[in-house]
C-alpha cells in the first residue's frame, strides 16, 4: 500500500528558492521534507511541474535535484503513466547503510558541532577571500592561486577532488596574510571534510562549485574584495544547503 504524503504540510516546508543556484536549495528542502516525514517512506513526491512551480525554478533544475535525491538513495523514480518519484528511505537512512552505519553513530553533539562549523565557515572564509583580494599579491602568489584553482576540476576521484578543493580554500586563506584566519579556515575545512565524505558526489553541485571557485579567484586576482566576499558567501551557502538537507 502506498503511503500518503502529508499534503497540508507541503506549503510549510517547500518554498520558492532564492539565489543563483537553485539546485542546492531544492535538494535541501526536499531532503528535509522527507526527513521530517512530510513525505514518508512509500509516498510519492508531487509531480515535477508542481514542484518546479512551488520552488519557482525551471523543470530542468528540478530534475537535477530529483536526480541528486535518487543518487543519495532517498527516492526511486519511474517514468511513464503511473510513474513518479517514490520515497524509499528516510533521509539519511539508506545513506547510513551505504556507510556501514557510520553516520548513524554520529552523536547529537557532533551534529551540533557540524552545524556550528557551517555558520563559522560562513563568517571566516568570505572574510579570507575579501582580505586576499585587498592585498597586493606577488607574481608567485598569483601563479600559485591560478594553479591550485585549475587543479580542482582536473582531480580524479572523490578523495583527490576533495583534497584539491581543500588546497584551494587553504591557499586563499594563506593569501589573506592573517595567521589566525589561516588557522580558522584549516579548522573548518577539516570538519567540512568529514561532512562531505558522508554524502555522494553530486555532479551538478560540483559544477557549480568549480564555477564559483573560478569567480572567487578571478575577483581576488582583479583586486575586487567585495566581489570575492560575495561569491565566497554564495559558495558557502550552497554547500551548507546540501549538507543541512542530507546530513544534519
Amino acid at each position: 500500500m502506498t503511503a500518503q504524503p502529508h499534503e497540508h504540510l507541503t506549503a510549510a516546508v517547500l518554498r520558492p528558492v532564492r539565489g543563483h543556484h537553485a539546485f542546492e536549495g531544492c535538494v535541501e528542502q526536499l531532503a528535509t521534507a522527507i526527513r521530517l516525514g512530510v513525505y514518508p517512506v512509500g509516498s510519492v513526491l508531487p509531480p515535477e511541474r508542481e514542484l518546479a512551480e512551488r520552488f519557482a525554478v525551471s523543470r530542468a533544475t528540478l530534475r537535477e535535484a530529483i536526480a541528486a535525491l535518487r543518487q543519495a538513495g532517498l527516492i526511486e523514480t519511474r517514468r511513464g503513466r503511473g510513474g513518479g518519484s517514490t520515497v524509499t528511505a528516510p533521509a539519511r537512512g539508506r545513506l547510513h547503510r551505504s556507510l556501514g552505519g557510520g553516520l548513524s553513530r554520529v552523536s547529537a553533539a557532533t551534529k551540533s558541532e557540524w552545524l556550528d562549523a557551517l555558520e563559522f565557515r560562513r563568517v571566516v572564509e568570505p572574510g579570507a577571500a575579501q582580505l586576499a583580494a585587498s592585498r597586493q599579491l606577488t607574481a608567485a602568489d598569483r601563479e600559485r592561486l591560478t594553479a591550485v584553482e585549475a587543479a580542482v576540476p582536473g582531480a580524479s576521484g572523490k578523495r583527490a577532488h576533495r583534497q584539491a578543493d581543500s588546497r584551494l580554500h587553504l591557499t586563499i586563506a594563506s593569501l589573506s596574510g592573517s595567521a589566525r584566519l589561516q588557522e580558522a579556515v584549516t579548522s573548518v575545512q577539516s570538519t567540512l571534510d568529514s561532512m562531505l565524505a558522508a554524502i555522494p558526489s553530486l555532479e551538478t553541485n560540483i559544477g557549480h562549485s568549480h564555477h564559483q571557485h573560478r569567480l572567487i579567484c578571478t575577483a581576488i586576482l582583479a583586486g575586487r574584495p567585495e566581489r570575492a566576499r560575495a561569491v565566497m558567501e554564495e559558495h558557502c551557502d550552497d554547500t551548507a544547503a546540501l549538507l543541512r538537507g542530507l546530513l544534519v
